[in-house]
């Protein structure tokens, strides 16, 4: 009886042996996929930060030159604005001296025809 008992327990104890070496063979396992996927993780995570950083600067730089363009249009529609004031300004001249021709004109046509 002793010697089944104590075959039994040997047995039992390889058992245990090997359920215990299973055990710590899949917690080994485990530990190395959680390992890959917080690096795999940590790897997107960093991706991603670089692809945003990029998409920052390139819209800084995007919104600089939009600035750079405003300010030139802006320029541009104050030296339209003068050069329409000053045009104006010719045109207004230019129909005084022409009154004042044709009225130099009229007093001329008079005289002759006198």
């Amino acid at each position: 009886q002793l010697h089944v008992t104590m075959s039994e327990k040997n047995e039992l104890t390889k058992s245990l042996e090997m359920v215990q070496n299973e055990l710590q063979e899949k917690e080994s396992e485990m530990k190395r996929e959680r390992s890959e996927y917080e690096d795999r993780l940590l790897q997107a995570e960093k991706e991603h930060q670089d692809r945003l950083t990029e998409a920052n600067r390139k819209n800084e730089v995007e919104i600089e030159a939009c600035h750079a363009k405003i300010s030139s249009l802006e320029h541009f529609i104050s030296s339209q604005k003068l050069e329409i004031e000053h045009l104006k300004s010719n045109k207004e001249q230019l129909n005084n001296s022409l009154k004042e021709a044709n009225q130099a004109l009229a007093e001329t046509l008079k005289t002759k025809v006198r």
